[in-house]
């Protein structure tokens, strides 16, 4: 068997044509167009890359962008000021604070100075809550929406799966869960100290390995035709490898590439949150 792959590329593109239909509709009948700020501390090669890439993607989408670039000296304070400025400014329709930020930075402080309405990243305790409640209005975190639009799209079915998700990180692990309960998936969330990790992914029908660890999961913990999305982004000799080990594409059913797979999907629901925070702020 070799595994069909998961081109979050291919899926990106279907979404940021998309956006860009409905950003340029929503103009046509005398609608607002969406604004996305951007906010980086520090000058890290990686994530100035992406913030550049995210840029790019709006623009491509016909949403316009902002870019704030900080000292990596900046305080918490300072941080949170340019934050709350962004929050109240009623041009900027979505806020994206690109992480990691330095460690001397209180991120909870940070998110909890962000508008909910406009929190691009679904990282605000109240939409962290909505969407842990099922409740609607609630912002999907990007990378977990991200992998449930492209399995969808990909033909994919999750609703009856047996899913296992391998990390339980704020950030992925524990709201992927959730995004695959709601659509009523059976789910197993595991991680790095999970007693016999392969007797529980190799019943996943869908494994998403977002652990942070290399070779962690090898192809004899896969289960036969699974489709299996690998989300971590590890180092090793300056080339990018998830979490996944070799041979995998030989039992997977559905793989994503990595790099190529997650990424993509992650920076388009970026730019479809930051359109639907638009509509939301202004219908």
């Amino acid at each position: 068997m070799t595994a069909r792959v998961l081109d979050g590329k291919a899926v990106a593109k279907e979404i940021f044509d998309e956006v860009g239909k409905a950003v340029s509709a929503r103009v046509a009948r005398g609608g607002t167009r969406p604004r996305l700020a951007t906010v980086l501390v520090g000058a890290d090669p990686a994530s100035t890359k992406y913030v550049e890439l995210k840029q790019r993607n709006a623009h491509s989408a016909g949403i316009e962008s902002e870019d704030h670039r900080l000292p990596v000296e900046t305080t918490t304070e300072e941080l949170v000021r340019l934050i709350r400025r962004l929050s109240a400014d009623a041009d900027v329709s979505a806020i994206l604070i690109q992480q990691p930020a330095p460690r001397h930075i209180d991120m909870r402080q940070v998110i909890l100075a962000l508008d909910p309405v406009k929190d691009v990243d679904g990282f605000h305790p109240i939409n962290a809550g909505l969407v842990a409640l099922g409740w609607p209005g609630g912002v999907e975190p990007c990378t977990p929406a991200g992998i449930v639009e492209l399995l969808g799209r990909s033909g994919v079915t999750i609703e009856g799966a047996d899913a296992v998700v391998v990390g339980r990180s704020n950030l992925v692990g524990k709201p992927m869960a959730l995004l695959l309960l709601k659509r009523n998936a059976t789910v197993t969330l595991c991680h790095t100290k999970t007693r016999d990790l392969a007797a529980h992914t190799r019943q996943a029908d869908i494994l998403v390995a977002a652990a942070g660890r290399v070779n962690l999961i090898g192809k004899e913990m896969i289960k036969p035709g699974a489709a299996v999305v690998d989300v971590s982004t590890n180092w090793v000799g300056g080339r990018q490898v998830g979490d996944l080990g070799p041979g995998v594409d030989s039992v997977a059913g559905w793989l994503t590439p990595n790099p190529g797979g997650v990424g993509p999907m992650t920076r388009a629901m970026l730019i479809k949150n930051t359109f639907e925070a638009e509509v939301r702020r202004r219908p």
